[in-house]
Order: structure tokens, then C-alpha cells, then sequence
């Protein structure tokens, strides 16, 4: 018999979006070889996936972009917009259009199909554990886009009223999530802990109102 203490910890819990029977097997083979998630269901378009995620509650949605009727990016933004899990964006697309339309509605990630399995399931608990993950691929588009001329100068903190409600420790925090830097690298250029950093990162994007981390990079650039 097995006593509570001896229990197994948690799996995280994942969901496959995706229209491609093929791709959604490939996707729960690579979750099944990490002992600590699970596949809890199959979307395979995104009104499929938006209803699921309300009956399921996952932990993570691996979403694909493309799907008939509602895609992944309305999906996307259904299921951030209420809460219902965090959301990693899995797609053999990289344009620009599709990788901001995914970041602004709301989603944890953005990786390509082509990752290796370890950094898809890497990826899944980063994402879990709250941190953004964005493929090295693509990290140097969004801050090429962000500085590109057609975008004009970035306001001075001054001249951003809404910039006014954060700390001065938060503008700190803010600018170096306008430079993608990691939780870790936040806090050695700061000189405070982790813990610490996730705290200061909840409470910018809460007084902001942005969803996620690669978010207050382009609204930093913005």
C-alpha cells in the first residue's frame, strides 16, 4: 500500500494543439520521455483546443499556429485572456507576423517544430515554472523589429506617465526585460536573488498590465 509521503510529486500537465495527427504523436512521444509531464488531451483546431483547455485545465498548451477555423493564435488568446493555462507556441512558421501575433496574444513561448526534444520538454517546464522561452532563432527578429527605424525613438522614462507606478527597483527590473535578460542575469547585474527577481517581474507586468515578459520587451521598445 502506498503512504501518502511515498506519493509521486505532480506531472506537469500539457495539451496538443495541433491539426496534424502526426505532429500531435510526434509531440506526446517527446512529452512521454520526460518523467515529470503528461499529454492530458488532443486538440485539433483551436475552438477544439479553447474548449479543452477550460475542461481540462492543463498546466501548458503546446499550440500549433496554423489550424482551420480558429487558429493558434486566437486560441491563444481565448485561453490566456482567461486564465486558463500558459502557452507555448510549436510551429514550423517563423514570420514575423505570426510571431508577434502569437507574443501579443498572450503566449509563455515560441518555439520552432524543429527543436530538439530536450529543449521542447526544457522548454515546457521554463514555461510552467513561469519563465518566457523564445527560440534563439527568432529572439534576434523580435529586437531587430523592436530598434528598426519604422518604430520610431523610445520615450524617456519621463515621458511615460505610465511608467510612474513602478519603483525605482521596477524601472530597474523593466529595463532589463526590455534587453531579454534571463531571471539569473537580472539579478547579477542587480545584485539580488532569483526569488527576488520573479517578485519584482509579477509585480511589473501586474502594474502594467502585460502578460508576459517578452511583452514588456516590445512595450519597453515600443
Amino acid at each position: 500500500m502506498t503512504r501518502p509521503n511515498d506519493a509521486e510529486p505532480r506531472r506537469i500537465s500539457v495539451l496538443l494543439a495541433d491539426d496534424h495527427a502526426a505532429i500531435r504523436l510526434g509531440m506526446r512521444m517527446v512529452v512521454d520521455t520526460a518523467a515529470d509531464m503528461e499529454v492530458v488531451g488532443e486538440a485539433g483546431d483551436g475552438a477544439l483546443a479553447v474548449s479543452m483547455a477550460r475542461a481540462l485545465r492543463p498546466d501548458v498548451v503546446l499550440m500549433d499556429l496554423r489550424m482551420p477555423g480558429l487558429d493558434g493564435i486566437g486560441a491563444t488568446r481565448a485561453i490566456c485572456a482567461e486564465g486558463l493555462a500558459k502557452v507555448l507556441v510549436l510551429t514550423t512558421f517563423d514570420h514575423d507576423s505570426y510571431l508577434f501575433g502569437a507574443l501579443e496574444a498572450g503566449a509563455a513561448g515560441f518555439l520552432l517544430k524543429s527543436a530538439e526534444p530536450v529543449a521542447i520538454t526544457e522548454a515546457v517546464r521554463r514555461v510552467h515554472g513561469g519563465d518566457q522561452v523564445v527560440a534563439p532563432e527568432v529572439t534576434a527578429r523580435i529586437v531587430a523589429a523592436a530598434l528598426s527605424p519604422g518604430s520610431g525613438p523610445t520615450p524617456a522614462q519621463g515621458q511615460r506617465p505610465e511608467l510612474q507606478v513602478l519603483t525605482d527597483r521596477e524601472l530597474e527590473v523593466f529595463e532589463c526585460l526590455g534587453e531579454g535578460l534571463s531571471n539569473y542575469s537580472i539579478g547579477r547585474q542587480l545584485g539580488i536573488s532569483e526569488t527576488t527577481v520573479k517578485t519584482h517581474v509579477s509585480r511589473v507586468l501586474g502594474k502594467l498590465g502585460l502578460a508576459s515578459r517578452v511583452q514588456a520587451a516590445l512595450f519597453r521598445h515600443g
